[in-house]
């Protein structure tokens, strides 16, 4: 939580004034148990109206007073918590687009969802509460007490006993509470897992019939978060009875004696009053604790998990600008990689030079580390032996932003984004022109249907491009990588849902369009990558293959298998 605490830096006039007003408040309340009390004692025992009408004025003025100084306060507190709430998630997010790509994997794409959400608001509220109450609180307890003592310290003995059983039954209750508390948070992670993977898979599930497995699995999930909170509620349940039981039990004991000590004459009907009053703000006060407690472990909790987040180190970022003055633009030189907590290597020894306008092919069973190995060139991840070399020099000293602009990567699983198909486009080079733009989309074989619009170019992309067909989104991925025309173009498997003449069109066009541009193309077909200047063959993270489409038919047993396939599948389909 103490790392949080810088959010509120520009919030310090509402930290210091709003509990301050909320003090004001508290003092006043607790001046009209004593005013009740005189009006009782002079007033009503001596029948003097007038005396009554001045109390009771004085109440009311007291009443009215209290209501400005609470208004001042919310006003301050939601002015601190939801200015500190605003400028938190905006850090966070600043901060977790900053995270590499191993960054992210350790916590999660919906723990992270989850914490600048949820979390975040929860921590928010906490602030909120803070200003509002936990001066408030502490202080009616307190004061009430020491008021009581200066009417009848002896009768105010009853105070000293009920108080501590009251407490004593908020600790226990909240003893129990807590980790349960902390263990409904986790649970909720899984809960917006859950969310998220049946909102992005809705056409996969629908596609297998699989809808009734997932309700059943997500009603799993909120049934553990609902058994966890159901079981919370009962035991805070009891709080409120046992503490109205004690405070009921206080009260008759003061009614008792304080009777006997009005019978004595060491105590008045009014300040008798007064004592019962001072009773139920103890009991209020502490109940009202009591919920700032589960408050405040929540937000503690939320904060822990908020700042785990912060914890995580940003990707190191260099200073060198990518010159391009090297013979070798690309050169791998005995990269290895391994993913956090996994056993094996995910690439190994792996090496290899490209010059500038070259095409390198890599092709490779599920899982051999082929997509492993393209997201090291833009520094997504950091190899962890070896050394990888744009331009002559290592990835991991360049400013990523810089290495980046000169690279351009499409992902497997084509993403676009919701706006249209110009500020789709323009990701890359937010000030392209159209001519380039239409230009990438030519070479992408995107231009064909994107004209074909009315809108054209301001076509509307829906959320994840679901208004376009798969083929027409990897095509439209890859426009938006080649405006600008990128020193190095990545192809990860980019070009799946290609039918053979679209890909062999796409590839005449690379090579005409992109002359100077470095191609890295990731397929399973070998169709695609045959006519590349060098082949890698990747099998269980290594290289067992490297050369050109007749060179590895004759060496490499792996390159050979995979082709004889896919010539036969070919074949049967003329067949068929």
């Amino acid at each position: 939580m103490k790392k949080l605490l810088k959010y509120l830096k520009n919030y310090k006039k509402e930290l210091v004034f709003g509990p301050f007003f909320k003090l004001l408040e508290a003092v006043f309340e607790l001046i009209v148990p004593v005013v009740m009390a005189k009006m009782i004692d002079n007033g009503i025992g001596n029948n003097d109206s007038g005396y009554i009408f001045r109390m009771g004025g004085l109440i009311v003025l007291l009443g009215v007073c209290g209501l400005g100084f609470a208004l001042t306060c919310q006003y301050l507190a939601a002015r601190c918590a939801y200015g500190f709430g605003t400028e938190l998630r905006e850090a966070l997010y600043r901060h977790i687009n900053t995270l590499s790509y191993s960054g992210i994997d350790k916590v999660g794409t919906a723990s992270l969802v989850n914490r600048l959400t949820n979390d975040t608001n929860t921590v928010q509220n906490g602030v909120n509460m803070f200003i509002r109450l936990a001066v408030r609180a502490p202080f009616l307890v307190i004061g009430a007490a020491v008021m009581a003592v200066m009417i009848d310290a002896k009768l105010a003995m009853i105070f000293f006993i009920a108080a501590p059983l009251i407490s004593l039954v908020i600790f226990i209750i909240m003893r129990k509470t807590v980790p349960m508390y902390r263990k409904a948070q986790q649970k909720l992670d899984r809960a917006s897992m859950l969310t998220r993977e049946n909102l992005e898979g809705t056409r996969v599930i629908r596609a297998f019939s699989r809808q009734q497995e997932e309700i059943d699995e997500f009603r799993e999930a909120v049934d553990d978060i609902a058994d966890c909170s159901v079981a919370v509620g009962k035991i805070s349940a009891i709080l409120n009875p046992v503490a109205f039981m004690v405070m009921n039990l206080g009260i008759a004991a003061i009614i008792w004696f304080g009777g006997v000590r009005i019978d004595s004459g060491r105590l008045t009907q009014g300040e008798l009053t007064a004592f019962t009053n001072y009773m139920t703000q103890i009991l209020l006060a502490l109940v009202v604790l009591a919920n700032l407690i589960v408050i405040f472990t929540k937000a503690f909790a939320s904060a822990n998990r908020v700042s785990e987040v912060f914890a995580i180190e940003p990707e190191e970022d260099g200073t060198a600008q990518v010159s391009g003055d090297s013979e070798n633009i690309l050169e791998f030189r005995n990269v290895s990689f391994a993913y956090e907590a996994a056993g094996d290597s995910s690439v190994s020894g792996v090496s290899f030079t490209l010059k500038k306008g070259e095409m390198l092919g890599i092709i490779g069973g599920t899982g051999s580390g082929k997509s492993t190995l393209a997201r090291l060139i833009p520094c997504f991840y950091r190899a962890t032996e070896g050394e990888v070399l744009v331009s002559g020099r290592n990835v991991q000293e360049y400013s990523l932003s810089d290495l980046r602009r000169h690279i351009g990567y499409v992902p497997q699983k084509a993403v676009l984004f919701s706006g249209t198909v110009r500020s789709n486009m323009t990701w890359r080079k937010a000030d392209a022109s159209d001519e380039e733009v239409i230009s990438a989309l030519k070479t992408a074989q995107s231009w064909e249907f994107v004209s074909q619009k009315p809108e054209g170019l301001d076509a509307p992309v829906s959320q994840g491009g679901k208004n376009f067909s798969g083929g027409q989104k990897q095509r439209l991925s890859i426009a938006r990588a080649l405006v600008g025309k990128p020193d190095i173009l990545i192809l990860d498997d980019s070009t799946s849902a290609l039918d053979y003449a679209t890909d062999l069109a796409l590839r005449k066009a690379l090579k005409s369009d992109m002359a100077e541009t470095t191609v890295i193309m990731i397929s399973q077909r070998t169709t695609s990558i045959k006519d590349a200047d060098r082949i890698i063959v990747m099998d269980e993270g290594q290289a067992v293959g490297i050369g050109t489409h007749e060179e590895l038919l004759e060496s490499c047993p792996v390159y050979r298998e995979i082709y004889c396939s896919q010539m036969n599948e070919k074949e049967d389909g003329k067949n068929a």
